[in-house]
């Protein structure tokens, strides 16, 4: 258990003068006895401030120049919900949620795929001197543990890991086919640490030019004790992409027909014997976009964007539970939209990391709209989203995508942002600070 009293004269000692008092189960906050911070954030990157212009308050989580919190889709949390894995522009770090402690787990060319769900293991994949190739690697938060899993197929990456940790799933592009350096495994994207300007400037252009390529791929499970592979789609010359098994069933993957959302019927899932390769999300308009998909943490509830119809002015957030076959769709405003949105653990509050025309870090709460006169089987239930803004995202250049996350315990949402020049990983307070609880 946490000993406040250690940690308080701890932290008493820190030289930036803001005494940061740990919590159980919780986040650092300010002790009462220290002076009241600045409402602006101060000269430099700051470790903690309140935003002026929502009340909330925002925690700098990391100190190196360049680091960043997960994509939002990938889980970054022990299941304990103590640790937070993070990339750096060197390897992959664990940091202490209650103490803010952070060390290097791995060094090198590497890349984080997800923290297991029931265990504090940490997959990733490692360049090795062939750009072509890569191997898949496991390490433990915990403990430090860390070997290799597998050699893995030329130019193939590694996504997903399943809910009880026994199998990988990938993609890669067959033989020497290639899209121009296009998202096509042969050039290097470079780390968005590296330029703090996240996606290429052309990223567009490139995901056209990669969709009409028609490479052929074929998607893959590999068995992450024996390293066997198992292909479950080949030849295809659609672009399959950002793969996620579900958190509850170990046999169920969800992945996506990349490209230009209006060009592509995007969202599916596959189970992990080839079978029941399923639409989720029928187009239906012109235009329409559908896209930015993910589980929520029940496993059954597939959510994600939905657009009538791109650049439009009707915009929800929309689900589908895979066992019921129930929809739901909850609307939010024109000045509400986001790169990526997320969902808490529990499901009951969703958030969004905005983007350059909304620029603000939103806490959303849905509103379900019911009517029981309504007769009719497998109806879409509709409701609308009440936003809140959290923070003043307006100094964040968008190239980096935020990508926020609520944590375990539902007190805050990660984000990674380069409003101060560097990119680091910040967390806000879902609750205003001094609110009463």
């Amino acid at each position: 258990m946490l000993d406040l009293g250690q940690t308080h004269n701890t932290l008493m000692r820190n030289s930036t003068g803001l005494l940061l008092l740990c919590l159980l189960g919780g986040f650092t906050t300010l002790a009462a006895d220290t002076p009241t911070p600045s409402l602006a954030p101060p000269a430099g990157p700051p470790t903690s401030w309140i935003d002026p212009d929502t009340g909330h308050r925002v925690i700098r989580l990391t100190r190196e120049p360049g680091s960043d919190s997960f994509y939002f889709n990938e889980n970054a949390y022990t299941p304990d919900g103590q640790k937070m894995a993070y990339a750096t522009t060197n390897g992959i770090s664990v940091l202490n949620l209650a103490t803010l402690e952070a060390k290097p787990l791995v060094t090198g060319r590497t890349h984080p795929i997800l923290v297991g769900h029931h265990t504090p293991n940490l997959y990733y994949t490692r360049a090795t001197d062939d750009p072509l190739f890569s191997t898949l690697w496991c390490v433990n938060l915990d403990t430090g543990e860390n070997r290799k899993l597998a050699d893995l197929p030329r130019r193939a990456s590694v996504m997903a890991i399943n809910a009880d940790e026994t199998l990988g799933a990938g993609t890669f592009i067959e033989g020497d086919a290639n899209a121009g350096g296009a998202y096509d495994g042969t050039k290097p994207l470079g780390r968005m640490s590296d330029t703090n300007l996240g996606e290429p400037a052309d990223k567009g252009q490139m995901m056209a030019r990669r969709l009409a390529a028609k490479l052929p791929m074929s998607l893959f499970t590999i068995n992450l004790r024996t390293g066997k592979l198992k292909i479950l789609i080949q030849h295809s010359t659609d672009w399959l992409n950002h793969l996620q098994f579900s958190p509850a069933d170990p046999t169920l993957l969800l992945y996506c027909h990349e490209g230009a959302w209006q060009m592509v019927d995007r969202i599916w899932t596959l189970r992990t014997d080839g079978t029941q390769n399923q639409l989720i999300h029928q187009r239906t308009m012109n235009m329409e976009i559908a896209g930015h998909e993910w589980w929520g943490a029940d496993g059954n509830t597939v959510f994600y964007q939905l657009h009538f119809p791109r650049g439009g002015r009707v915009s929800f957030i929309a689900s589908y539970n895979v066992r019921t076959r129930e929809r739901v769709w909850l609307q939010y405003g024109p000045d509400e939209s986001s790169i990526h949105d997320n969902s808490s653990p529990d499901g009951r509050l969703y958030c969004g990391d905005g983007d350059e025309h909304s620029p603000w870090i939103y806490l959303f709460r849905p509103v379900l709209v019911r009517d029981q006169r309504t007769l009719g089987k497998h109806l879409i239930q509709g409701g609308y989203l009440e936003s809140e803004k959290l923070v003043n995202m307006s100094k964040h250049n968008y190239r980096l995508e935020p990508n926020p996350s609520f944590t375990p315990d539902q007190k805050y949402i990660v984000f990674r942002s380069n409003m101060f020049g560097p990119d680091y990983a910040f967390a806000v307070e879902v609750a205003k600070a001094n609110s009463a609880p």
